[in-house]
């Protein structure tokens, strides 16, 4: 069994799967070096420093850079190499970079604390705080993060015993859930944010994190009553959360007058703070 998990390095984001079987992480090869170079075009500048360096030629070209399909936020699989600590440590080697030493020991202590969370999960919560925090979240808005990561995580456990496949079915109903109380599929909601590979409700306000988390928790409460087995089932009851979210979002926009549904995003939050906080831009 793999799972995948979003890794930060600095403000870039690395995607990792994690390999219970094997008991190891495995590195987007794409995302590392675009953290390492700050490439616009990883796939080509991986492809010259494969001809630049025939040792990590013949390395790729055995069992050590397998691909793996990450799932996107539209539901579908997109293929990208992979590498294991050890593999991403002799890539390391091959790229003239500053960031070579620092990342070396970040990726050391993201393998040790993976083995630390599977004895104590609180710990990687603890990480997501830090994550967010060095991030420049507010406190307050990661109390919600955290919050709506562990219901989430209830939705998607319920859905994994009632039949529910991950990918592509998980992504239809978490539309279904989105459009009924938001009226926008995830990637309409993203084209709306202006994001692109950034996660979305990362991006979301503390107004979009409960409604969401409300229309999530409904969905959990009705599986765990109804047990729903077919997607149609699963269908009806996304859409049944949703609406519960949607006449919570209603109430509060009649009452506060401030629409829930918004265009901003973590970046254009931190820099409408910048002259609050005292800060220059450069």
């Amino acid at each position: 069994m793999t799972m995948q998990e979003l890794k930060v390095f600095g403000e870039k984001q690395i995607r990792t799967v994690w390999d219970e079987v094997q008991e190891k992480w495995y590195f987007c090869v794409n995302d590392v070096i675009s953290v390492l170079t700050d490439s616009m075009d990883p796939v080509d500048y991986f492809k010259k420093l494969r001809k630049r360096d025939p040792e990590l030629d013949l390395f790729v070209r055995g069992t050590n850079c397998p691909p793996h399909q990450f799932i996107s936020t539209d539901g579908k699989r997109h293929s990208a190499r992979c590498m294991d600590l050890q593999s991403v440590l002799r890539l390391v080697q091959s790229i003239p970079s500053k960031k070579a030493e620092p990342f070396k020991r970040w990726l050391a202590q993201t393998g040790a604390e993976r083995i630390h969370q599977m004895q104590d999960p609180e710990l990687g919560i603890h990480q997501s705080l830090m994550d967010y925090k060095r991030l420049g979240y507010s406190d307050n808005w990661i109390n919600q993060r955290l919050k709506s990561i562990e219901v989430r995580k209830d939705l998607t456990d319920q859905w994994r015993v009632h039949n529910v496949k991950e990918g592509v079915q998980y992504a239809t109903l978490t539309d279904i859930i989105y459009q009924t109380w938001a009226g926008l599929t995830a990637r309409e909601y993203k084209n709306l944010k202006g994001l692109h590979q950034e996660n979305l409700r990362d991006n979301m306000t503390n107004e979009e994190l409960v409604m969401n988390m409300l229309a999530e928790l409904t969905a959990t409460n009705i599986t765990k009553e109804e047990h729903p087995l077919s997607m149609e089932e699963h269908a009806k009851v996304a859409a049944r959360g949703g609406s519960v979210a949607k006449v919570a979002k209603e109430a509060f926009e009649t009452q506060t007058g401030k629409k829930v549904v918004s265009s901003l995003n973590m970046k254009k939050y931190l820099d409408s703070q910048l002259p609050e906080l005292g800060f220059e831009e450069k």
